[in-house]
């Protein structure tokens, strides 16, 4: 019922169309309110089914407020919502700062290496990496008939393929967010306009197996919890082709992507592309976009 009504109240205040029936088998979940289920241990209680075990214990304690149940890659998870007494203690201060420029080559590199190379962050592009295997399983998929049990297992196996991508990239970049928020108390990034870059036929796969949305939403609410500052450069600064020493912008023409090292033709100065443009983030970028 509390579902239904907040299905109704955003559809009287236009915000989404009329509730509809879930239909069985597409995107299945359900929620519950701590008063009808129960957690012991290693298993939990949830009304018409009984007690049914779980993988884990509970990692928190603290009081239950509720729980969502939902299928995933052929595997059903829980939620739990749990109010923590405990305040979570920040990373604490190192006083570094750094500026990331995002690429698809390297998914990140940093402003705070060595000016000709920088670090580079490598990402393992699970897509690329499963992509025949996707193919391959979609193409069984589509020659089953509908409604028979065939189907039913071929799309369980895509599902779990998804799945498992989906978890290599979220796994890399929580490890690699946690581990710039630990080591900075200042991150710089650039506002890339990642829809428009999505419609270059040829980068969108790329751009999509990334993941840079998630990357800079990671940042922000990890920085808050924290109290560490991300700065973002505006979209529209030069960053790649502006010199990070004498401040000269090269012509448009002559800057191709192509181009992954130039000399600024008026300090003489040997430059990184990438480098140089996270130099510059970190230098330039000055909206703040966490609370500290």
């Amino acid at each position: 019922m509390i579902q239904l009504s907040k299905a109704f109240d955003n559809f009287f205040k236009s915000k989404a169309s009329y509730p509809q029936f879930r239909k069985k088998g597409v995107n299945d979940r359900f929620s519950l309110t701590n008063d009808q289920f129960r957690i012991d241990g290693k298993r939990i209680k949830i009304p018409n089914l009984g007690w049914v075990k779980m993988c884990e214990k509970l990692r928190h304690t603290g009081k239950i407020l509720s729980a969502k149940i939902f299928k995933q890659g052929g595997k059903w998870f829980v939620s739990v919502a749990v109010e923590l007494q405990d305040i979570i203690k920040p990373q604490p201060k190192t006083g570094k700062q750094v500026g990331i420029d995002l690429g698809i080559t390297d998914l990140a590199t940093l402003s705070n290496g060595e000016k000709s190379n920088g670090e580079k962050i490598q990402v393992p592009k699970p897509l690329k990496r499963y992509l025949n295997k996707l193919k391959k399983a979609s193409k069984c998929l589509s020659r089953k008939q509908k409604g028979s049990k065939n189907r039913e297992k071929a799309k369980t196996k895509l599902s779990r393929l998804h799945f498992k991508i989906s978890c290599i990239r979220k796994d890399f970049t929580h490890k690699l967010t946690s581990n710039l928020v630990k080591r900075f108390d200042t991150i710089c990034i650039e506002n890339l306009n990642v829809k428009g870059m999505a419609k270059n036929r040829k980068l969108s796969r790329a751009i999509s197996d990334l993941g840079f949305y998630e990357l800079k939403r990671q940042l922000i609410y990890k920085a808050n919890i924290h109290n560490k500052t991300v700065k973002e450069l505006d979209r529209f600064y030069p960053s790649s082709k502006t010199c990070s020493n004498c401040g000269f912008i090269m012509d448009k023409a002559d800057f191709t992507l192509a181009v992954r090292n130039w000399i600024c033709p008026s300090c003489h100065s040997h430059h990184g592309r990438d480098v140089n443009a996270s130099i510059n983030i970190l230098n330039q970028a000055d909206k703040a976009l966490t609370l500290s």
